[in-house]
């Protein structure tokens, strides 16, 4: 490994992210939220709509986010970076959402999304994200 890359500085940095996405969901700011991305990133929703472009993600979130978070407390935690380059990383995400007093609703199910980030200007970027629903049995 390259001894002039700070992975501890990286990780925190790609930490601090995935904290403001927890942050912006709670308090469903979208522009903040879309601010997150690079300007020609992908996303693939949950429900499994595809959006290119900061535009459309700004387009479906300001549509989707406002009044979804009523009664919810979302919880989004880095479990694992898998760097490809310095400059970029897949992260795997744990996303759960609880209640006010503090249980998880289990009803709305676990999600596992991987984000593509880049590190463009020194900072983390939302790039190629898929946000997935951890399948249960019955």
């Amino acid at each position: 490994m390259d001894p002039t890359i700070d992975r501890q500085a990286d990780i925190a940095g790609i930490e601090k992210v995935v904290a403001t996405v927890t942050h912006v969901q709670r308090n469903e700011l979208v522009e903040e939220f879309v601010a997150l991305f690079r300007e020609d990133a992908i996303w693939t929703t949950g429900a499994g709509h595809f959006l290119v472009g900061r535009d459309a993600i700004a387009a479906f979130t300001q549509r989707v986010l406002p009044g979804a978070m009523k009664d919810l407390i979302p919880s989004y935690e880095v479990v694992h970076v898998l760097f490809i380059r310095p400059d970029v990383a897949a992260v795997k995400v744990r996303q759960r959402y609880f209640s006010p007093t503090g249980e998880q609703v289990t009803e709305l199910g676990e999600g596992t999304p991987m984000y593509v980030m880049s590190k463009e200007g020194g900072q983390w970027r939302l790039t190629a994200n898929q946000n997935t629903l951890v399948a249960t049995r019955a």
